[in-house]
């Protein structure tokens, strides 16, 4: 069995342990928080999202495995491939794409009836295309035109383009790329000027949206940052306050596995809300073993950047893992009621889609640079050059 396991995973054995938890976390949560749903909508079979989800993650794990074995340097010229994709999708998808509570965000596949948000596809695409360009300007970093316009301007592209439709993604990509570029070594006084920029540019923004009818996305973020500062809006907090009686529920030990009551009365108990369900029924020192799982994967991530002596990789593996560690965190915080309610789902654990296919080829890649890297081939020379080119 050991033989097996050194021949065909490899990389980080760590963060191997972290992916196979959250995903045998994902069955059982999924199943539990989505058997009332099922017996009412799929003529009483409870287990219709149990094999659905299963389905998604065989294919998730697979993403996993087949992506761990590609070497990291193919990323190094699809970055900006997928950066020149990445935009136009996002344009089509503001114009064109599925609307759902006021926000385009989805795209569905001619004749297939399959959709997927183009965010994800952007937000990993602007991660690679950031290691690339931080990797090729290194020795230019602290220059304003040579190194530092060069990461600004993708950020602030994707960032808008997302932002209409999705201002939590944009967010967590924005605050990823600004902490990348700081341990990039990005000239401090540059990324405090770019954030005070982009603070002004949103404010600009809010303000025109507000005064032309107060509709839209920007009502949405109005409301629900008022119903988080207020807290005395019971309509408003709905979602809140049920996530707060299921975490009081679990208390310690929690209620035991499928014994949940929440799920009846919380709206998307599978994804969006799904960390409340997790401590309703396994208790709170099982949602202090979630947060560990994924500062285990963000603590593993930072052992490869330390021991890389290419800095592509290291800043690829570094960047992906915080994007899904503060994801996380986002989800996690909504569902304590430490900050207000965006529509994060928690990497690996809430229900299928293409965040989860996305989060398995982000795990995958992490693990290919430590796999290569465990092979010494981060320092074969092998890689692209890393230059100001």
């Amino acid at each position: 069995m050991g033989t097996f396991v050194d021949k065909y995973f490899k990389g980080d054995r760590a963060i191997w342990l972290v992916v196979i938890l959250l995903s045998a976390f994902s069955l059982l949560v999924v199943y539990s928080s989505t058997g009332s749903l099922a017996f009412r909508y799929h003529g009483g079979n409870t287990t219709y999202f149990l094999v659905k989800q299963l389905v998604f993650l065989v294919l998730a794990l697979s993403i996993v495995f087949v992506t761990h074995l590609i070497s990291y340097r193919v990323y190094y010229p699809l970055s900006s491939l997928l950066m020149l994709i990445s935009i136009p999708l996002l344009l089509f998808t503001l114009v064109f794409g599925t609307r759902l509570n006021e926000a385009s965000r989805w795209l569905e596949i001619p004749g297939l009836g399959i959709t997927f948000q183009s965010s994800d596809v952007a937000k990993f695409a602007l991660v690679m295309y950031m290691a690339k360009i931080l990797s090729q300007k290194q020795k230019d970093i602290k220059d304003l035109k040579q190194g530092f316009l060069p990461l600004a301007l993708p950020v602030i592209l994707i960032c808008g383009l997302i932002l209409p439709a999705n201002f939590s993604t944009a967010a967590l990509l924005g605050l990823t790329c600004w902490i990348m570029m700081y341990v990039g070594r990005v000239n401090l006084k540059y990324l405090l000027g770019f954030t005070g920029i982009g603070v002004a540019l949103f404010a600009i923004f809010v303000v025109v949206a507000l005064h032309f009818g107060d509709v839209g996305r920007v009502h949405t973020w109005k409301n629900r940052i008022e119903n988080f500062v207020s807290g005395d809006n019971p309509d408003g907090n709905y979602q809140v306050e049920q996530s707060k009686i299921a975490i009081a529920n679990g208390g310690i030990t929690g209620k035991g596995p499928g014994r949940s009551t929440q799920r009846n009365f919380l709206p998307h108990p599978y994804s969006d809300f799904i960390y409340a369900i997790i401590i309703e029924e396994y208790g709170l020192f099982a949602g202090l073993f979630i947060i560990s799982l994924y500062l285990i994967l963000l603590y593993r991530s930072a052992v490869i950047v330390k021991k890389a002596k290419r800095t592509f990789p290291a800043f690829l593996a570094f960047g992906l893992a915080l994007l899904l560690t503060m994801q996380a965190m986002v989800n996690m915080a909504v569902a304590v009621n430490l900050i207000p309610v965006t529509g994060q789902p928690l990497p690996m654990i809430s229900m299928g889609g293409t965040s989860l296919f996305f989060s398995s080829a982000a795990f995958g890649i992490i693990l290919s640079v430590s796999r290569l890297q465990s092979k010494k081939e981060l320092f074969d020379g092998e890689e692209p050059a890393e230059s100001n080119n």
